[in-house]
């Protein structure tokens, strides 16, 4: 550069330029060289050096190199370059401002260089742990974000070191004196850490868990899991964001447990109207006695209830002394035979039919089982089929639903007693 500078003065000296102004246009054109040679050496090494990087790396089996390419660690890397002939040339005027702001003008790019090259690196580094059995349970993003926020920090504070010519250290022991206000501003940050930390260290959430957090309108799977946030994408396709912390402060279902276990909770009740229940007779046994679920439960049931009354002399047909079978109590053996024998139903799991508290809406019969398929559409398709079948079968029992009257029921009513319907 001093030789290109020594040229353009003898130039501007045979075109009769002054001394002063032609040293200044001299530096000025020697300074346009530079910066085009700087900006060509980086052309010519992104287009060639990293070029021959990103074949020699598709030609490996391993995938490590792959994510560096993905996220464009080399092409940081290629302006080293030009910031290297920056920095060898920068005393190249003899004159100390310009001297002085080159180098602070090349400082200023390493820092950006290493910088970028740290960030898209631990980018990398978590794409690469992606790739491991480990990161199923313990994702680590927010602590790869956590990093990349150290990194920015320290660039700026030799960036800032650098303006104003003072050390890196004495700006960073001025922290203290401003660690409330930083405490401040970067409060949901830290929050979110420790909540990042509690969720990884507790097992409390993992990405493809599906969760449900009503107060954020969140039901679905978790996609993201980074410091601040954690999308859920919901089972209609919806996006929701929820800040880190938020999962750790408010109360979240995570349905982990339920896809681990085996199985999946059906818990449904029909309400019976409770004038329908009665003692069942001779020729409501005698129709029962054909279903096979029933046929030796019945038996084995009316055996010991004629034992039972012969030992108190209870004469047959006393309604009031004797033991009798009810239409209710024979269906809900019915029930449960039938979901016994339910090749989709674990029977292993919880298994109850049961009354609930009867109410003016009538009685509720439950039954409270788990499913072996966990599949949603095909879970939602077996309670169907329960419900269809339980809905179907009660009126063979003589048991009837209960449910508020319609605008037709009340037109049958009036109907069946000739009660004649005024028009409008």
């Amino acid at each position: 550069m001093n030789y290109l500078l020594e040229l353009f003065k003898t130039i501007l000296s045979d075109l009769y330029v002054p001394d002063k102004p032609a040293s200044s246009i001299a530096i000025f054109a020697c300074l346009l060289v530079l910066f085009l040679v700087a900006y060509l050496a980086h052309w010519l090494t992104r287009r060639i050096l990293v070029k021959v990087v990103h074949q020699l790396a598709a030609k490996t089996k391993t995938q490590w190199d792959d994510f560096l390419i993905k996220r464009s660690v080399f092409s940081a890397l290629a302006h080293l370059s030009s910031a290297l002939i920056i920095y060898y040339a920068h005393n190249f005027s003899g004159n100390e401002f310009i001297s002085n702001l080159l180098s602070n003008l090349v400082n200023i790019y390493f820092i950006g260089i290493f910088s970028m090259f740290a960030v898209r690196l631990a980018n990398a580094a978590n794409d690469i742990y992606q790739t491991t059995a480990y990161a199923v349970n313990r994702p680590i993003k927010g602590y790869i974000q956590l990093l990349q926020i150290l990194f920015i920090c320290i660039a700026v504070i030799f960036f800032i070191s650098i303006l104003i010519g003072k050390s890196p250290m004495l700006l960073i022991g001025g922290l203290g004196a401003i660690a409330a206000v930083l405490l401040l501003v970067f409060k949901d940050t830290i929050l979110s850490l420790v909540a990042s930390i509690q969720l990884s260290a507790n097992h409390m959430l993992k990405p493809g868990d599906w969760i449900s957090m009503p107060s954020h309108g969140a039901d679905g799977t978790v996609i993201d899991i980074s410091l601040n946030t954690v999308k859920v994408q919901n089972w209609d396709k919806t996006i929701t964001t929820i800040p880190t912390y938020a999962l750790v402060s408010e109360s979240f279902s995570n349905w982990v447990g339920m896809e681990e276990s085996g199985g999946r909770r059906i818990m449904r009740s029909v309400n019976l109207d409770m004038r329908s229940v009665r003692f069942c007779d001779k020729a409501l046994l005698d129709k029962l006695r054909h279903f096979y679920l029933l046929k030796d439960y019945l038996a084995e049931r009316e055996e010991e209830i004629a034992s039972y009354n012969k030992k108190l002399n209870v004469q047959e047909g006393d309604v009031f002394n004797g033991r009798r079978q009810t239409n209710l109590g024979i269906f809900r053996r019915y029930l449960e035979n039938y979901l016994h024998q339910h090749p989709l139903i674990h029977q292993d799991m919880t298994f109850l039919v049961r009354h609930l508290q009867p109410s003016e809406k009538g009685l509720p019969l439950e039954f409270y089982v788990f499913s072996k398929d966990q599949e949603w559409a095909k879970y939602e398709a077996l309670q169907a089929d329960i419900m269809d079948h339980v809905l179907a079968i009660l009126p063979e029992f003589g048991l009837r639903v209960f449910q508020n009257p319609s605008g037709n029921d009340i037109t049958d009513f009036l109907s069946q007693q000739n009660i004649p319907l005024k028009k409008a």
